[in-house]
C-alpha cells in the first residue's frame, strides 16, 4: 500500500498504530432512535454505528439510518472535552440507493450508504477519507470500529478482518468480502480503514450468518450521489462537494492549528510511513487537498474527464468507475498512473489545469486568494524539480493571470465550457439486443462515447424483461449521464435497438418515481442496430454491387442535412388518408434536404417495414410517431406540427434539442405540444458506426 493504491495491508501494530485506532474511535459515533434524551445509553433505542467524516456530517448505512422515524435520528458521541457522551439530533438527507424502499435491517440494497446532517453545531473530530479511486482492495487486513450491546450494555468495540474479495465486479453494488472475525449486531455504518495508509476506505455494511465476517461498501460510492439538475448552483447544492469541501478544509485547517496538542492524521500518517501516491508526504497532501476545497468544483464530471485525459499516462483513468468527480478524485486517480520518475511533475501539472478551469457559477467567494494559495504550493513542491520545469510553470501561471485580465477570453488551459458544440458532446449510449428464443428479454449493454470517439464501456447485463429494463439499468444510466451532462446543458442518450424494437418507448421511462420521464429529462435519439437484417426489400444486401453507391448517398445525405436548412416530408398520409410508402429505389430519389416523417406507424401490420425502407433509403435522420391503439386518431395536429418543428431548424443537428424541448413541454401538459405525443426521433449517423460494426461512435 506504500506503492499506491495497489493491493491491501498487512501491517505489524505499532505505537502508530494505536494512534491511528484513537482517532477512529474519537470518531466514532452510535446512531439511535430521536427521543433518547440524557438516556444515551440505554440500547433499546440503538439502530447501529457511523461516523463524522466532516464537521457536523456523519456518514452511515442507509439501512441504519432508516431506522429512525421521518428521516430524523440522534446522533450520540463524544466530545472532544471528555464530558462523556452527547446525544445531537440528525436529519437524512441523501441515501444511496435513494429510490427503494426500506426492506429491513441489514436488508438494504448497496451501496447502502446514508449521509446525516446535524441540526446544531457540535465539536467533534473527523476520520480522513482515502481518494482512491476505486473499491478494490485486493488482499491484506482492514481495522474496523463500531459500537454493539454487550450484557445490556452498550459498547464500542474495534477489530481486524481480512480482505477476501469483491461481491458487483464494477456495478454500483460493488462490496469488500471481509472475514477472519467476527463483526458483531451494531457495527453496521462503522468505518473501515486501510492500516498502512491510515484513511476510511468504506463503510461495513453487514455480517454474515454462516461464519466470520461481513461486506463493507467502498467510501468512493458516495460518487453516486445525486448532482443537482439547475444550471447555476452553488457549492452547497451538491452534498457531494459539501460534505468532501468541508472534510479536507478540517483537517488542513487540524493541521495547521499547532497548539492544540493532539495527533491529527497527517501526523498519524506520517508516523506510518505512508506515502500517498509515492510522491507526496501526508502533510504537503493534506495542505493540497485543503487548498483544492478552497477552489470552486468541477463545472462536471466530464469536464474533470477532459483534465485527466489530457494529462500524460493518466488517459485510462477516464475509465473508473464511478468517475471522479471532484478536484480530489482526480488527485487520487492520478496516483494509480504516476511513475517513480514523472509522479510529482504529473501533480503539479494537475493542480495548474485545476487553477486555469471554468469555475460552474459565478461566484463571490475569494476564489483570486485561494487561486494564489494553490500556486504557491505548486511552486514551493517544485523546488527540487529541474530549472526548466519551474521556469515553464511560471510562464503558466503568468498565462493565466494575463488571460484573467482580459475581458471575454476564456483561460488557455480550460478543458471544456458548457457552451460546446452537441456535436461534439458526449453521450451515453445503450445498446439493446432480443434473444432470439426469448423476444420478451433483452441483453444490454452501455457505454459513454466520448467526444474524441473513444468508448468507454459501463456494466452490461443478458436476459433482462423488457418490463424490468428501467429498473435494472437505472443506477447505470445515472452514471453515465453523469460522465456526459454540463450545468444546464444534458447529455444525449443514444439507444441502440433492434428494427423489431425500434418502437420502444425509452423516452417515456422514469428512473425514480415522481421524476419526469427520460425523453424530458435530455435528448433521446434512437439507432437500428441491424441495419444488416432489415426486412424491407430483401434486406440490405438485395443492394448488391449498389451497396456502396448507397452507402456513400447516405454519407452525402447526412452532411447535406447538417449543412442546408432541411424540410418535413409526410410519407404515409395523406389529409388523413393511408398512403404507401415509396420503395427504397423511390425513397433514395427524394431531395437530400428531406426528413422523412411517418404519421401511422405501427397502426397497420402489413405496412411495418416503413422505417426499414427509410433506413435502406440512406436516411439516418427521420420522424414518426407511436400508434397502438390509437387508429382513428386525427391527422392534421401532427402534420402541422412535425413540418413546423422542421421547418424552424437552420439544420437536422437542432432536431435532437427540439424534440427534447417538446417532450419537457408534454410533461408540463402544455397543450400546444400535445401534437407530438409518442414522437420519435431516429438519429443515425452513417459515418459514425456502432461500436464492433468498424469505426467508433460519435455523439449526436
Amino acid at each position: 500500500m506504500t506503492d499506491g493504491h495497489a493491493g491491501g495491508a498487512s501491517a505489524d501494530w505499532n505505537d502508530a498504530h494505536d494512534a491511528l485506532r484513537d482517532l477512529v474511535m474519537a470518531a466514532t459515533v452510535r446512531i439511535h432512535r430521536t427521543g433518547v434524551g440524557y438516556a444515551v445509553d440505554e440500547p433499546g433505542s440503538f439502530l447501529g454505528s457511523g461516523f463524522f467524516i466532516a464537521p457536523n456530517w456523519v456518514l452511515t448505512c442507509a439501512h441504519v439510518a432508516h431506522g429512525g422515524e421521518g428521516g430524523d435520528i440522534a446522533v450520540v458521541y463524544e466530545s472532544r472535552t471528555d464530558e462523556g457522551p452527547s446525544a445531537v439530533p440528525g436529519e437524512v438527507v441523501a441515501t444511496l440507493p435513494d429510490r427503494l424502499a426500506p426492506l429491513g435491517s441489514g436488508n438494504w440494497p448497496a451501496p447502502d450508504l446514508a449521509l446525516v446532517k446535524l441540526r446544531e453545531p457540535v465539536d467533534h473530530e473527523c476520520v480522513y477519507v482515502s481518494e482512491r479511486p476505486t473499491a478494490y482492495y485486493g488482499r491484506g487486513s482492514v481495522f474496523y470500529a463500531g459500537w454493539t450491546v454487550l450484557g445490556e450494555e452498550l459498547q464500542v468495540l474495534d477489530g481486524v478482518l481480512t480482505v477476501e474479495g469483491t461481491i458487483g465486479g464494477r456495478s454500483a453494488s460493488t462490496q469488500l468480502r471481509l472475514g477472519g472475525n467476527d463483526v458483531p449486531h451494531g457495527v453496521s455504518g462503522g468505518p473501515l480503514i486501510d492500516p498502512v495508509r491510515g484513511e476510511v476506505i468504506g463503510v461495513l455494511k453487514s455480517r454474515t450468518t454462516h461464519r466470520a465476517g461481513g461486506t463493507s461498501t467502498g467510501i468512493e460510492q458516495l460518487r453516486r450521489l445525486r448532482v443537482p439538475e439547475e444550471a447555476v448552483r452553488t457549492e452547497d447544492d451538491d452534498l457531494y462537494h459539501a460534505v468532501f469541501h468541508a472534510h479536507d478544509r478540517y483537517h488542513r485547517d487540524r493541521q495547521r492549528q499547532s497548539d492544540s496538542g493532539r495527533d491529527t492524521w497527517a501526523d498519524v500518517q506520517s508516523r506510518l510511513r505512508a506515502r500517498p501516491g509515492r510522491t507526496l508526504s501526508p502533510g504537503e497532501r493534506t495542505q493540497l487537498l485543503g487548498r483544492l476545497a478552497d477552489l470552486p468544483p468541477p463545472v462536471s464530471t466530464g469536464s474533470l474527464l477532459d483534465i485527466l485525459g489530457s494529462l500524460p499516462e493518466a488517459g485510462a483513468l477516464t475509465r473508473l468507475q464511478p468517475a471522479p468527480r471532484a478536484w480530489r478524485d482526480g488527485l487520487g486517480a492520478l496516483y494509480e498512473s504516476s511513475r517513480d520518475d514523472s509522479a510529482r511533475e504529473l501533480l503539479l501539472d494537475y493542480a495548474m489545469r485545476v487553477m486555469s478551469a471554468q469555475p460552474p457559477h459565478p461566484t463571490a467567494s475569494p476564489q483570486d486568494a485561494a487561486e494564489q494559495a494553490l500556486w504557491e504550493w505548486v511552486r514551493q513542491a517544485a523546488e527540487d524539480l529541474s530549472t526548466g520545469y519551474r521556469n515553464n510553470l511560471k510562464r503558466r501561471r503568468e498565462d493565466r493571470l494575463r488571460t484573467r485580465r482580459l475581458p471575454g477570453v476564456a483561460p488557455a488551459e480550460h478543458a471544456r465550457t458548457p457552451a460546446v458544440d452537441p456535436a461534439r458532446r458526449p453521450s451515453a449510449l445503450l445498446e439493446l439486443e432480443q434473444r432470439g428464443w426469448a423476444r420478451d428479454s433483452c441483453d444490454w449493454r452501455l457505454s459513454v462515447v466520448r467526444s474524441d470517439g473513444e468508448v468507454t464501456r459501463l456494466p452490461e447485463a443478458e436476459g433482462t424483461p423488457l418490463p424490468e429494463l428501467p429498473a435494472k439499468i437505472a443506477v447505470h444510466l445515472e452514471e453515465a449521464f453523469r460522465q456526459c451532462d454540463e450545468p444546464g446543458s444534458p447529455g444525449v442518450l443514444q439507444v441502440a435497438l433492434p428494427y423489431a424494437l425500434l418502437d420502444l418507448a425509452v423516452d417515456e421511462w422514469r428512473l425514480r418515481p415522481g421524476e419526469p420521464t427520460l425523453g424530458a429529462q435530455r435528448p433521446v435519439v434512437v439507432r437500428c442496430a441491424d441495419h444488416d437484417r432489415l426486412p424491407a426489400e430483401g434486406g440490405r444486401d438485395a443492394f448488391g454491387a449498389e451497396r456502396d453507391e448507397a452507402d456513400e448517398e447516405a454519407g452525402a445525405r447526412w452532411r447535406w442535412l447538417h449543412a442546408r436548412p432541411v424540410v418535413a416530408e409526410i410519407l404515409d398520409c395523406d389529409d388523413g388518408v393511408r398512403s404507401p410508402v415509396p420503395t427504397v429505389a423511390g425513397l433514395r430519389r427524394l431531395s437530400p434536404d428531406t426528413v422523412p416523417v411517418l404519421c401511422r406507424f405501427g397502426d397497420d401490420p402489413s405496412d411495418d417495414d416503413a422505417i426499414a425502407r427509410i433506413v435502406l433509403g440512406g436516411f439516418g435522420v427521420a420522424l414518426w410517431r407511436r400508434r397502438q391503439g390509437r387508429p382513428g386518431a386525427v391527422c392534421g395536429p401532427f402534420h402541422r406540427g412535425a413540418k413546423g418543428t422542421v421547418a424552424g431548424m437552420s439544420t437536422a443537428g437542432s432536431l435532437p434539442g427540439l424534440v427534447h424541448d417538446l417532450r419537457v413541454r408534454l410533461n408540463a401538459r402544455r397543450a400546444e405540444a400535445y401534437w407530438a405525443n409518442g414522437i420519435v426521433l431516429l438519429y443515425d449517423d452513417p459515418h459514425h458506426p456502432l461500436p464492433g460494426t468498424g469505426d467508433l461512435l460519435e455523439a449526436p
